[in-house]
């Protein structure tokens, strides 16, 4: 741990430097007062920096909230902001989806139509979805490294590491109902502490039909220009204490301690914007090796995977409406990281990446020859990505088209907490299968599954070693290869997985003796199979190759900030609260392409086309769009803006958060990436990464104007400058 003690005083002052691009990064809110403000006013923003951070009183900070799950409320699946007095929260749409779709059904069908509740009781509850919202964030980096010393056995670091972690949570929470947590920054050599209050009443307000919510579909996906309407809106619910609870009909909505004031005034190119949020992971300091491996192994492999699973999806979806609700949700999740894939590859490419990451390397090593701490990391980097490369495509199959290709395999597995379940707990767990049983097949078909699996077993077949295969399954695809359409039919059958009624009625006369038809389900034990090779086998032969993978990345981290210490590092993204600012810009796609900076209505009336599902605009909407009813929402050219696109260097889990203006008004919603500029999860290039943003003037033309709940208004504070 020497190295990581020494980059402590060369951080403090690396943090210090002045920044040389105002676009990229992602900023610890914390260290703002100290080291970024000058910064943020030199780019035209006109606050205090305890305007944005303060734990004595209300801030901006305090109106920004993490959405994640019961389950892990510290990995934030995305971002919101509160625009009300009573809780009033929007996020995008697509962060609400799932809860769109588990209320809906053929009757109310609210992803096809829309939903918005006219009154308070009219607001739908949604279980396991959190509000977290940040109370402080400190450095705790002496706290962990605390009875560290250097050259100490990696075993006894991590006991010390885990130890401490407990020990900072444990008291950060004493005599509060908050709720923390530690992660490491910069690959280990810091640490932070985030404190949150949590809250678990979190209901649906409204959404508008998908046709604006989700307009352009997975067509539109990453890309600009962008005409989608990607909002939906919540609302917290409290205690009559104002304190977090668990759902209850006499809770009431929040009283938060700010909110954001909303901007009327749009945008104009080059205005400043800032971002809050919560971006989920980026890796921005890796090697080229790395580099090389997503390039031009893991990332190609993974979308033909998924390119077969969403065409089998697809085409499920397209032969029927009940199936299109079922796997709306489902076909989103696996066709937005298939596409960002896709986008990422040629970023890496256009902006050579590999090459400007060679360069740095070469300076590395040079400067590394007179610093034997750091002498030989690369070189030692190089061969592990070079002997990890088979078996880490070997783990991405085994994910992505072995236990994720189909779904029934994944809810199999749910069962075997029976096995090993006491006779006195077997009642209670049998009441949970049932639950989840329900829930499973109300979104589950089971041609599409069978599909599913007979195409992605046979990919999985088909594409590694047999030293890279389970046994079993080798034994089965040998067996039954040129009747797989057959053995799949037939497998589905004999399972007792593959339906609700059969399920339950395994459930209804369960005993401690039945535990064995789990084990011997045919369903099942493809799960285990899979499972048990990817722990043994797979996952055990990568993990002391990653484990020294992640220390020497952790070396080479801090020799970067050692060599380059007249430069400004920001900490890759953790799902840990951040800042980001930039300004409105569009830029050059390609060559004699440049794009704009904004869109309107207009091209979402230029794309319209009845025949096809993601560009059929709602009547209503041409109808307000022929009369020009936009009331106060128009800009000064008479046009319904609908987005804009900015430089701020966002990732995963910033969808939904706040675009504010140099002022710390609410002027949009940050909902995607421009597909030129995915790859800034590896490497930012100012000229072509753009985060994609929902001009907040629409959002209001939707709920008030198209959906006529424009009582929602009166709780917000708009505001304007302008006449």
């Amino acid at each position: 741990m020497k190295f990581s003690l020494k980059l402590i005083a060369c951080l403090l002052f690396v943090m210090g430097a002045n920044m040389t691009r105002a676009d990229e990064g992602m900023w610890i809110p914390s260290l703002l007062k100290k080291y970024k403000i000058e910064d943020l006013k030199k780019a035209g923003f006109k606050l205090t920096a305890e305007d944005v951070y303060n734990v004595n009183q209300a801030c901006l900070k305090d109106a920004v909230v993490g959405l994640g799950s019961e389950s892990r409320p510290f990995r934030h699946f995305c971002t919101g902001e509160i625009v009300s007095g009573k809780g009033l929260l929007i996020t995008n749409h697509h962060c609400g989806y799932r809860a769109i779709q588990s209320h809906s059904s053929i009757e109310h069908d609210y992803l096809k139509d829309g939903f918005w509740a006219m009154n308070q009781a009219e607001e739908l509850p949604n279980e396991g979805i959190t509000a977290s919202f940040l109370i402080r964030i400190d450095d705790v980096t002496s706290e962990m490294m605390k009875g560290i010393v250097p050259d100490m056995d990696k075993k006894k670091i991590s006991e010390i590491l885990k130890k401490n972690k407990a020990e900072i949570i444990k008291k950060a929470q004493k005599g509060t109902h908050y709720k923390a947590n530690v992660k490491a920054f910069f690959s280990g050599n810091q640490y932070f502490l985030s404190v949150y209050e949590i809250y678990k009443d979190v209901r649906l307000v409204g959404a508008p039909p998908s046709a604006i919510g989700k307009f352009g579909g997975d067509t539109d996906n990453w890309m600009w220009p962008r005409h989608t309407g990607d909002f939906s809106m919540f609302r917290i619910y409290a205690d009559k204490n104002n304190m977090p609870a668990s759902y209850s009909k006499d809770n009431v909505p929040l009283k938060p301690k700010r909110f954001f004031e909303i901007s009327l005034d749009g945008v104009n190119e080059n205005d400043f914007t800032m971002v809050f949020g919560y971006p989920g992971t980026t890796t921005e300091y890796l090697t080229s090796y790395a580099i090389e491996q997503k390039m031009n192994s893991n990332n190609p492999h993974k979308i033909k995977i998924r390119t077969k699973r969403l065409n089998i999806m697809g085409a499920g979806m397209d032969s029927s409406q009940k199936i299109r609700i079922q796997y709306s949700a489902k076909y989103a999740g696996v066709a937005n990281a298939w596409k960002k894939w896709q986008g990422e590859i040629k970023g890496l490419k256009r902006i050579k990446a590999l090459e400007k990451k060679e360069k740095l390397e070469q300076r590395f090593r040079e400067w590394a020859k007179t610093r034997k701490e750091y002498d030989g990391i690369l070189d030692e980097l190089k061969g592990l990505y070079a002997s990890n490369r088979d078996l880490s495509l070997a783990i991405d199959y085994i994910w992505e088209a072995g236990l994720r290709g189909c779904e029934i395999l994944n809810f199999s597995k749910s069962f075997m907490v029976l096995a090993k379940a006491k006779e006195e707990e077997i009642p209670q767990i049998v009441k949970g299968l049932k639950a989840k049983t329900s829930k499973f097949f109300k979104d589950f078909d089971l041609e599409v599954d069978k599909n599913l699996f007979e195409a992605t077993i046979l990919m999985y077949s088909d594409n590694l070693e047999g030293k890279y295969q389970p046994q079993a399954i080798l034994d089965l695809v040998s067996k039954n290869k040129n009747k797989f359409g057959k053995y799949t039919d037939k497998l589905y059958e004999k399972s007792i997985f593959t339906s609700e009624e059969k399920v339950n009625s395994f459930l209804n006369s369960y005993k401690k003796s039945s535990a064995k038809k789990v084990l011997n389900d045919p369903i099942y034990k493809i799960y285990d199979a899979f499972y048990k090779f990817y722990r043994k086998d797979l996952g055990l032969k990568s993990l002391q190759t990653e484990m020294r993978i992640d220390e020497l990345q952790k070396k080479y981290m801090a020799g970067l900030m050692e060599m380059d210490s007249d430069k400004i590092f920001y900490p890759d993204a953790n799902s840990t609260f951040r800042f980001h600012y930039g300004k409105v810009k569009g830029f050059k796609a390609r060559n004699a392409v440049y794009y704009d900076y904004y869109t309107s209505l207009d091209g979402i009336i230029e794309k319209d086309n009845p025949e096809i599902f993601d560009y059929d605009v709602p009547q209503k909407l041409k109808e307000l769009y022929a009369s020009k009813d936009y009331g106060r929402y128009a800009n000064e050219k008479g046009e319904m803006p609908v987005c804009f696109a900015a430089t701020n260097h966002t990732t995963g889990g910033n969808s939904g958060s706040p675009i504010l203006n140099a002022e710390g008004q609410l002027i949009g919603v940050n909902f995607d990436r421009a597909w030129e500029g995915v790859m800034s999860d590896l490497m930012y290039d100012p000229s072509i990464c753009r985060n994609v943003c929902l001009d907040i003037r629409y959002v209001l033309f939707v709920v008030d104007k198209f959906a006529g709940a424009g009582y929602l208004l009166d709780e917000m504070k708009l505001v304007s400058k302008k006449k």
